[in-house]
This record gives C-alpha cells, structure tokens and sequence, in this order.
C-alpha cells in the first residue's frame, strides 16, 4: 500500500470516528437549575470551583518554605523540591486511574474518596520527622487531583459541547485565585509559624471540601455496565489521535513552562534577587493574577472565536514575553520586576490556551470525557513533573533567570508548534 493511500486511509477512519463520537452530542435532556448544596441538581459552578482549586493550593502553598523545609530535614534544596516534582508525578499517575475509574463507577464515591486520601495524607506530612516520611505523604496528597479531573469531566457531563470551552474558562478562573493566594498565605504562615502552618490550613480545606462535595455533588455520570478494564481501553483510542495528541501536547508544553517557573523560581528570588519569604510568596503568585485574566478572557471570547484561534494567541503571547524578558536579563536588567512581570504575561497567555486545549481534550471523544480528562491532565502534569524536577537540578544558588527563561521559551514554542500541528490536521480532515 502507497504511503498516499495510507493516509487517506487514515483520514477516513479519523473521520469516521469523529461521526461515531458526535452520535453523543445529541442535545441533552433537560437537566435541573443547580441548586447549592442540593446533590439532587448538577453542582454549582462554586463546588466545581472549590473541586479544582484545592489540589493547585496544596502544590503552591508551601512554596516559600522549601528552604527551611531543606533546613529542618537537613536535606539538600533539589531533595527538597522534589517535593513539588513527586506531587505532580503523582498527580500524572493517578490521573490515568482516575478517569477510566469514574468512567467505570461514577464521579461521586471517586471524588470522595481521594479526599479522605488526601486528609490522611496532610496529617502525615504535618507531623513527618525524616524526609523520606515528607516526600512519602506528599504522594499520597496527590489523590487530590480527583478534583481537578473530575471537575472537567462533569462539566462535559452537565453541558452542551459549544459551551464547554468557556465553562471549563470560567472553573479554572475561580480555580487561579487559588495559587495566586495561596504561595502569598504560606510565604506568611512560615514566617510566623514555620513549614507545617502550610499543611495545617490544606488540613482544614480538605475537611471543608468534602463536606461541601458530599452535599452538593450528585452522581452526574453513573457508570456503565462494562468491565473496569474495557473501559481502559478508550486509550489506544485516544493515543491514536492525532488531534487528541496535539490538544494534549498544547497542555503539556504550556503548562510545562509554568512547572518549570514553580521549580525554579524559589531559589532564584531568594538567592539571585535576595527577597524574603514573605516577598517571595507575594512574587510567585505573578502567573496566577494573569491566569485569572486570562481566564476571564477565554469565557468571554471562546465560542466566538473557536478554540484553536485562542490555543495559538495564547501561545504567542506567552512566547513574546518570555522572550522580552530574557532580553531584559541579558542586557543587564537585575529588577525582579523584570523576571516576575513577565510571568503574569505568561500566566494571561496559558489562561487563554489553557482552557481551550483542554475542551480540546474533551470534545475528541465526548464518550471518553472522563477517560480523556484523566489521559489529557496526566501528560500536562507528568509532562510539569519532569519540567519541575529538570529546573530543581539544574538550578544552582546564585544563578541568573538566563537557564530557566531558555527553558521556559523552548517549552511554549514546542506548544506553537502542537497547535499549528491541530490546525493543519483539521484541514486535512474538512473539520472546522
């Protein structure tokens, strides 16, 4: 067979997978208003929220602490950062179970149970003597990321495919506070209190978080008669395609560069620029305050413009930037202004693209929602692991913003690429 005919023949059976997959676009049937605190109703945009927000508090709150976590453990700062690394590879993991399970058995006991995880595991991070104890808990945090997959998969759930991209935009607004506060809290807790304040407090928003989930979340996709490991295997589906694959690469790069600036940063603001823990706290929630405008943009904007236009000016945007602050550094700009302004640029470009990519995830397959949430957020934040754990090595005390900056422009251009790579694969398939 010609390697012509082959992609045509790829093509086709593209296109006839995309047919099958509409068949679950059919307008859906009435669904209650939302009603807090009424499991009876889909869950309130505020529950979504809360769901999605809690797992980015409990990577970004203790931030400003890794160095006197370092200091208390007597554990070099990469040991100690890889408590950032560990969580998001956990995160990764866990989220490849986690959607085919829900798929499987519904979002409610799922959801649920990893909160009990979750608080298990704060209580064992909060009174850890060794590191290897620390670092051990914060794996088990990551049962946390329930909220974050979940939350995606009951919006695909509860409405219409044309409105999913700007909901999804709206959660993840709402969820951007979260990190945006949260480093600024910890930066303070520490100062006062030390490292454990910070999971003190996670301690306390998980208990509230499964009360508010127990009352508000109804089961909004009950399962399916299938066995567990059938529904495992919409992922070969998913891997084989190409436009899946790219939504997912945008995720992952953008997100990426973001992962790379929470490994990397702490020690650059507290060594290169000198700033203190409550200063540096206040510094690393630059990404968030631009992710939430961002955010508000891609709401607002989405279904007029189509996803992919805002997946690649998203990308733009967060290219220039990073790439204006490197000249700045370059020539001899030494402000931490500089540095830190440029990652609100970078958090308003990902908050633009973000959201778009992952509805990009979601609308491939719409029968794989819950499958494709948790294949998509595994690559973004295995993909962040790997970038976290990279800046955390090669980072030394003193260095300059040069080597996280390259990294960090190499990563978004990798997502240019992954969205022009969706766009040229939309044309061949006649998809607009």
């Amino acid at each position: 067979m010609s390697a012509s005919h082959g992609s045509v023949a790829d093509m086709q059976r593209e296109t006839h997978r995309q047919a099958q997959a509409n068949t679950y676009l059919a307008p859906m049937s009435p669904r209650p208003a939302p009603r807090f605190l009424d499991r009876l109703t889909p869950p309130t945009l505020l529950t979504l929220i809360l769901m999605a927000s809690l797992p980015p508090m409990a990577m970004s709150i203790f931030l400003p602490a890794l160095p006197q976590i370092s200091t208390y453990f007597d554990a070099p700062y990469h040991q100690a950062q890889l408590a950032v690394a560990i969580y998001l590879g956990g995160n990764a993991v866990l989220q490849l179970l986690i959607g085919p399970i829900a798929d499987r058995y519904g979002r409610r006991p799922i959801m649920l149970g990893s909160i009990c995880v979750f608080l298990l595991a704060t209580l064992l991070a909060t009174t850890a003597k060794t590191i290897e104890t620390f670092l051990l808990a914060r794996i088990l945090q990551s049962s946390i990321v329930a909220g974050v997959a979940l939350s995606r998969a009951i919006v695909r759930d509860t409405t219409a495919p044309e409105a999913a991209a700007s909901r999804v935009a709206y959660v993840t607004m709402g969820m951007s506070i979260s990190p945006m506060l949260a480093p600024i809290l910890g930066g303070y807790l520490t100062s006062l209190f030390g490292w454990q304040s910070s999971f003190v407090v996670l301690l306390f928003a998980g208990i509230g978080l499964f009360i508010v989930c127990f009352l508000d979340v109804g089961e909004t996709s009950p399962g399916t008669d299938q066995s567990l490991w059938a529904t495992f295997r919409g992922y070969p589906e998913l891997l084989t395609s190409q436009r899946f694959m790219g939504y997912a690469l945008c995720t992952l790069f953008a997100s990426g560069a973001f992962f790379l600036y929470l490994g990397g940063a702490p020690l650059i603001g507290q060594t290169y620029y000198g700033l203190s823990e409550t200063t540096l706290g206040l510094a690393m929630a630059a990404p968030a305050l631009g992710y939430f405008f961002g955010n508000f943009g891609a709401g607002k904007y989405s279904t007029r413009m189509g996803i992919n236009r805002m997946i690649l000016i998203g990308s733009l945007v967060v290219l220039l930037g990073l790439i204006c602050a490197l000249a700045g550094v370059i020539w001899g700009a030494k402000s931490p202004y500089v540095f830190f302004g440029a990652m609100v640029i970078l958090g308003f470009g990902n908050g633009l693209q973000m959201p778009n990519s992952i509805a990009g995830t979601l609308g491939v397959r719409p029968n794989l929602a819950g499958t494709a949430s948790g294949l998509g957020g595994a690559m973004m934040i295995g993909g962040g692991a790997a970038f976290s754990a990279l800046a955390g090595r090669l980072l030394h005390p003193g260095d300059t913003p040069q080597i996280l900056l390259l990294l960090m422009i190499a990563a978004s251009a990798c997502c240019l690429l992954a969205v022009l790579w969706v766009m040229r694969r939309q044309r061949q398939l006649g998809i607009r």
